[in-house]
């Protein structure tokens, strides 16, 4: 459509909204009624867990074609996939998104093995980097972490933002079984300056449970020391390939909707 013609359609709807506005008396229930505009209609998942119509699907159980290889974003990610389940490779290190993007809604199921070893943050230890801002570990990570039973610092438990908030509960099933986390993710804004003008918003469920609420991030993980913010845009997702020594973790039903 013509741009000057879309804005004169848009004027003459406003026009004809606050006209309608005016003429409605102050006591009809049809003066705090709002028609414009209409929603998009999307079709829900019909199971309840899976991609809504309007969702991206990151991994479907077929193959990594959304994932490439941290190390080098021109390589493919060599994770590996068998019987729809994804499972980490620890020699070929981290993988992430091909696409960046900026506010979603993510869902991502993960299993720790059943014979899973080791204790604390060496067992059954990866991370998802909400916002993946360069190599190696930089973004903003969400633990993934077997913490039925196995105590460690609680903000790097699972369902912690890394080193900042830990979870509100913990919601962990026992290994071998499999957990989901539901996201909703708010990017940090930035000045031209680069400073900051808002910061990074998140509120996760672990499995269903609401574990963290709106919380607002203080800046990017950081192993050792505070965390702060650097200036970026849009950005990939990121699963980490952890170097612990205990059996690696798996992934299923990975998608996304960008908000």
């Amino acid at each position: 459509m013509n741009k000057k013609i879309h804005l004169s359609l848009l004027a003459l709807a406003l026009f004809s909204f606050c006209y309608a506005q005016t003429t409605i008396p102050a006591d009809s229930p049809a003066k705090t009624e709002v028609w414009t505009p209409v929603p998009k209609i999307i079709t829900p998942a019909a199971n309840g867990t899976g991609p809504a119509s309007d969702a991206i699907v990151l991994f479907d159980g077929k193959n990594l074609e959304e994932w490439v290889s941290t190390n080098n974003i021109k390589t493919n990610a060599k994770w590996k996939v068998e019987d729809g389940i994804l499972t980490v490779d620890k020699t070929s290190g981290n993988i992430q998104t091909k696409r960046s993007f900026t506010d979603y809604q993510l869902h991502i199921e993960w299993r720790v093995p059943a014979n899973i070893t080791g204790s604390g943050q060496a067992r059954g230890n990866s991370g998802l980097f909400l916002a993946s801002t360069g190599g190696g570990d930089a973004g903003y990570e969400l633990q993934i972490l077997d913490s039925y039973q196995n105590e460690t610092y609680v903000n790097g438990q699972a369902g912690s933002i890394y080193k900042q908030y830990p979870p509100l509960v913990n919601a962990s099933r026992k290994p071998g079984e499999w957990q989901a986390y539901d996201i909703i993710w708010t990017a940090p804004r930035f000045n031209e300056d680069s400073t900051l003008k808002s910061p990074a918003k998140v509120t996760v469920f672990h499995n269903q449970v609401l574990i963290q609420n709106n919380v607002e991030l203080k800046g990017e993980t950081r192993y050792i020391g505070a965390p702060y913010y650097k200036k970026h845009g849009a950005c990939p997702i990121k699963l980490q390939a952890h170097g612990d020594k205990s059996e690696p973790l798996s992934f299923r039903n990975i998608w996304i909707r960008e908000l």
